[in-house]
């Protein structure tokens, strides 16, 4: 009898430890691994290195209110980001594109699921001079004309060659069909083309708001000292030959004209921690996190309302 039961307990405890691992064990068609909750686990992210300095900030905030987790982000241009999507080692990137419908099909054929995606944030690409430099306000012919060519009396510098969403996003809302100039010059990330512009007074670039406008880091006002802030030709909602500066309000009200989304995508069909961080972008503490580094929050209003209370 004694035997039996032995027996009959190791069959049980191997059927246990096999459900186990099917149920519990990494599972990469489900995106999520062992042990991984939205409080608890590691997960690894790739994000466009243009925005770095807010995910960085954003990451920080989350990691310290859940001890428990690690979220591993490197920091890229956008086109690797997509390419480390299809590897089942990356659980979520943070880009300035939502998937097309092609995309959305892919992974659905994979993984028999489409990937969650939204908007986080609207971030303006600031276009940045010398502070030596004479001129400070351009119209949007003045910006094409320098980026494909047609004008080569400024040195325009971007963070890449062609994989960065930056480059895109010029190329696609600025550029379009003309490719750049000869005197485009590609830098590798957003802070070489700070320090190029600011060592070079001829010279003119182009990057992401979260690094160099915000006010209250200590590191960007160092930045400001060097570089400036172009006016561009107002893009909508303001009167013939305004030009606008880049800021929160020219953003949210559609003035400035070099304004992108800022976009999560998530590759996770279970209630983990990349679950648990996309929720937490998107709601209050996030986008608060947002709109303290000077971009305008997607999902939520933080503006003052008005009226009486009733």
């Amino acid at each position: 009898m004694k035997k039996k039961t032995f027996a009959s307990g190791g069959y049980s405890g191997i059927l246990i430890c096999l459900l186990f691992f099917f149920g519990y064990g990494c599972d990469s068609k489900q995106g999520k691994s062992a042990y991984d909750t939205p409080r608890s686990g590691t997960i690894n992210i790739s994000v466009d290195e243009s925005f770095e300095p807010v995910i960085s900030e954003q990451i920080k905030v989350y990691e310290s209110s859940y001890p428990g987790t690690k979220i591993n982000a490197t920091y890229k241009p956008e086109a690797d980001c997509f390419r480390d999507l299809q590897k089942d080692s990356t659980r979520m990137i943070i880009v300035a594109k939502g998937l097309t419908t092609d995309e959305s099909a892919f992974y659905n054929a994979n993984y028999s699921y489409e990937p969650q995606f939204g908007i986080l944030a609207y971030d303006a690409v600031i276009m940045i001079y010398n502070r030596r430099a004479k001129d400070s306000i351009y119209s949007f012919r003045q910006v094409r004309e320098l980026l494909n060519g047609s004008d080569t009396s400024k040195t325009v510098v971007l963070d890449g060659n062609n994989a960065t969403s930056t480059v895109r996003y010029l190329l696609d809302s600025v550029v379009k069909s003309n490719g750049f100039g000869k005197n485009v010059q590609a830098v590798k990330g957003s802070k070489a083309v700070v320090d190029y512009v600011a060592g070079n007074d001829n010279a003119i670039g182009f990057v992401g708001s979260s690094w160099v406008a915000n006010g209250d880091d200590r590191e960007q006002l160092d930045y400001q000292k060097n570089i400036s802030f172009a006016l561009l030709e107002c893009s909508r909602n303001c009167d013939s030959g305004t030009y606008a500066k880049p800021s929160q309000a020219t953003i949210t009200y559609a003035q400035y004209p070099l304004v992108r989304p800022l976009y999560y995508i998530l590759k996770e069909n279970s209630n983990g921690l990349g679950s648990g961080f996309s929720n937490y972008l998107n709601l209050e503490r996030g986008q608060l996190v947002f709109k303290r580094s000077y971009l305008v929050p997607a999902t939520m209003y933080f503006g003052v309302r008005t009226g009486t209370l009733q």
